[in-house]
């Protein structure tokens, strides 16, 4: 009888052993991106008030990302609404869901002509207001963010989208009234405000050999006069036909040139057709049919090209690790994509790394399953 219960004792040990192995195994996190780039590059996604508190949406934040942004609400016409007025809430909500979570915060953006608050550069008149004023309102503006999460953004995107593609000045109310001077002004301002903050320079078409050379430029500008710029962020918004990867490729390299660190920002690819940004869009059914081909789902055929030169990008990003501090994708899923809709209502895109239904790509899945096989083999 005594032997009976010792067996009995042995097995129920064996039993809740086996058990809490089970248990520790089926509660282990599925890898993600970030864990495919640890060691290389932080993997950060841009996203919403709502998605931080969305159970789905946490659960494959956490599982992909180790950085976030906020996709919309910490630009001035949202954080900084009227003159007098802050309305820090919705990027408090993001802020704070970083912080507790371990994640890298990013700000963006401090300075840009679009989504701009309406007070900004004009007087109570709509006129545009003097040189000193506008100094003023910009110090005042960066300040009162810099300081309000002082010790919780790793970094912020100071000016966005200032140069064109031929290298010279977007002619932005901030230039027409301040000139050149105002993106030195803004770097010098948040350097004040946060002196532990980096600071990034952010751009689309950074490919595009004429804005290239105008950013480097303006590197060795803020370098000689002293001021920090720790990082270019190249805006990623691509598609089937551009960016050319090898003249993507030489900006990186030129920008890195400069001492600086590479960061590829608001990273999706449409699968549809590319829209001119001159092109007169008009409201014709047949026009609207050519620019949303695809309303149901995406055909196998494209798919396939889509994640193949995705995947051939996110190699490129791997290969230039040692300059490439961070990629972000622009958007959590394709549901949720500032591209549907662009440039006509009704337009469904699939631009994002993770689908509507929560799946991350096929691309996805396979730079996970190789860098698990990898690991496999060096142990």
């Amino acid at each position: 009888m005594k032997q009976m219960k010792l067996m009995l004792g042995a097995v129920l040990v064996a039993s809740l052993a086996c058990s809490c192995k089970q248990q520790t195994v089926a509660t282990a996190p599925p890898p993600g991106l970030k864990d495919v780039v640890e060691g290389k590059f932080t993997m950060g996604v841009a996203v919403t008030p709502r998605e931080v508190t969305d159970t789905n949406a946490v659960k494959l934040i956490k599982q992909h990302f180790n950085s976030i942004v906020a996709e919309n609400v910490m630009k001035s016409m949202i954080i900084h609404p009227a003159e007098d007025r802050y309305n820090f809430a919705s990027a408090d909500t993001i802020v704070n869901f970083a912080h507790e979570n371990g994640m890298e915060m990013i700000g963006h953006c401090l300075i840009w002509h679009s989504q701009l608050a309406k007070w900004f550069c004009v007087d109570k008149d709509g006129k545009p207001v003097t040189p000193e004023v506008l100094k003023q309102r910009m110090k005042d503006h960066i300040t009162t963010i810099l300081t309000h999460y002082k010790g919780k953004i790793k970094g912020y995107d100071v000016v966005n989208e200032a140069i064109l593609e031929d290298g010279s000045y977007r002619k932005s109310p901030f230039y027409e009234i301040l000139g050149e001077e105002f993106i030195p002004l803004a770097f010098q301002y948040a350097h004040e405000a946060d002196p532990d903050a980096e600071l990034y320079y952010n751009d689309y078409g950074m490919n595009v050999p004429g804005r290239r050379d105008g950013v480097v430029k303006l590197i060795r500008q803020l370098k000689e006069r002293g001021l920090r710029i720790d990082a270019v962020g190249m805006q990623g918004h691509m598609g089937m036909d551009h960016p050319d990867i090898e003249e993507f490729e030489r900006s990186i390299e030129a920008f890195a040139a400069e001492g600086v660190k590479v960061m590829i920002t608001e990273w999706d690819m449409s699968a549809l057709p590319t829209v001119s940004r001159s092109a007169n869009v008009s409201d014709t059914v047949a026009f609207k049919q050519r620019l949303n081909p695809y309303p149901e789902a995406l055909p196998d055929s494209v798919s396939e090209k889509w994640n193949a030169r995705m995947k051939t990008f996110f190699e490129l990003f791997e290969k230039h690790s040692d300059v490439i501090q961070r990629v972000t994708a622009w958007g959590l899923t394709d549901r949720g994509s500032w591209k549907n809709n662009f440039p006509v209502p009704g337009r469904k895109d699939y631009p994002l790394l993770i689908d509507r239904d929560g799946q991350p790509k096929p691309f996805v899945l396979e730079l996970i399953d190789e860098a698990q096989k990898n690991q496999n083999n060096t142990h």
